[in-house]
């Protein structure tokens, strides 16, 4: 879960929260593995998955590049960068805030001046700075036209030597609760251990082979998260969670999260320290990661029903950070509404969670 932070200015009927991870603290146990290998499909369920000892994980290394001078602050015009970049149309839809309506033949922006929220073919994407209003014409900031919009239009070819690994992270675990739900007390670290076991064979009878992180109610620290995937060597990396803005009971939806890139202010900090200079390993896949994001924050929403909280960035998050993959955290409802811990205290639910993560992985 992620506690409640400082709340964004609404931009089209969305209202965002902050959430994190819960800290780290010693393993209580051996880490188990979970392997599942590929099978084709049939119409019995997958075999019983083999479980193995997994050797004590590595010391977390620093970030291996040296943090960037902070690149000069540039904002471009975007009905130049529309017409640069194959939009159809550009039109106002709504006066104040200036907002604009962008389309291809394929899809649709929608943006306005003085919020980072924008929409990407109706799902809400949130940029690093919000865009100015000056001159008549509307400015958004380099960075995010480089590393959100045009990978947006412009998806990174798969990189080779792909092998179809995925390594499931089921959040929390043992002393390390998560969130409790306000449905039935249950905690965090069961329903994401649920998740993931209901994910696994789902994405092996996909041709995936699937890791979890833990396969139990053991506590595993987050730098051991990151070293299990190195020593997989992942192709993607995805961390299952679910949310908590406790004491406000109100709050409700999706969430996922990305590694904030390079030069760009995060969207949520919690507090800690955030460093738009420093480069991470994970920066290596921003544009990988944001389309990772994408697709699966697309498929979950059409399961969990709520208002749409978006796509996000965030630095202070150690799982994502240290990843040499693309790799990003699922927040699958919020356990602090009540209505919401209804609907994630049932298997059905869960289970409708884990094929749609399945389906955007296809």
């Amino acid at each position: 879960m992620f506690k409640p932070g400082r709340l964004l200015t609404p931009f089209l009927l969305a209202v965002l929260a902050g959430c994190g991870t819960a800290p780290q603290s010693r393993v209580l146990e051996p880490l188990p593995e979970l392997v599942t290998q590929p099978s084709a499909p049939k119409t019995n369920p997958p075999p019983p998955v083999a479980v193995q000892p997994l050797p004590p994980p590595p010391a977390p290394a620093p970030p291996t590049n040296p943090p960037a001078a902070p690149p000069a602050e540039t904002w471009i015009s975007l009905t130049g960068w529309a017409a640069r970049h194959g939009f159809d149309s550009i039109h106002r839809t709504a006066l104040q805030p200036p907002t604009f309506t962008l389309s291809t033949n394929r899809n649709r922006l929608v943006i306005a001046a003085g919020s980072q929220q924008a929409r990407w073919d109706g799902t809400e994407i949130l940029l690093g700075f919000p865009p100015r209003w000056a001159g008549g014409d509307l400015l958004v900031h380099s960075l995010d036209a480089r590393k959100t919009l045009e990978p947006l239009l412009d998806p990174p070819p798969p990189r080779a030597g792909t092998n179809r690994v995925i390594v499931l992270d089921p959040g929390h675990g043992g002393m390390d609760t998560g969130a409790k739900s306000a449905a039935d007390g249950r905690f965090e670290k069961q329903f994401t251990l649920d998740w993931a076991r209901r994910l696994a064979p789902l994405l092996t009878a996909e041709g995936w082979t699937v890791f979890l992180t833990r396969t139990n109610d053991v506590e595993v620290p987050l730098a051991g998260r990151v070293a299990f995937a190195e020593r997989h060597k992942a192709d993607l990396f995805v961390s299952l969670h679910f949310n908590s803005a406790y004491p406000h009971l109100d709050l409700c939806g999706l969430e996922t999260y990305l590694l904030t890139p390079a030069g760009m202010p995060s969207n949520l900090t919690r507090g800690y320290g955030d460093d738009p200079s420093q480069t991470y390993p994970n920066n290596a896949f921003d544009a990988e990661n944001l389309h990772l994001a994408l697709r699966l924050h697309q498929a979950l929403r059409a399961v969990n029903g709520s208002p749409d909280r978006g796509v996000r960035h965030a630095r202070f998050l150690g799982v994502l950070r240290g990843q040499n993959r693309p790799a990003v955290l699922l927040e699958g409802g919020y356990l602090s509404n009540p209505q919401e811990a209804r609907q994630i205290a049932d298997p059905r639910y869960r289970q409708k969670l884990a094929e749609a993560v399945a389906r955007a992985l296809e």
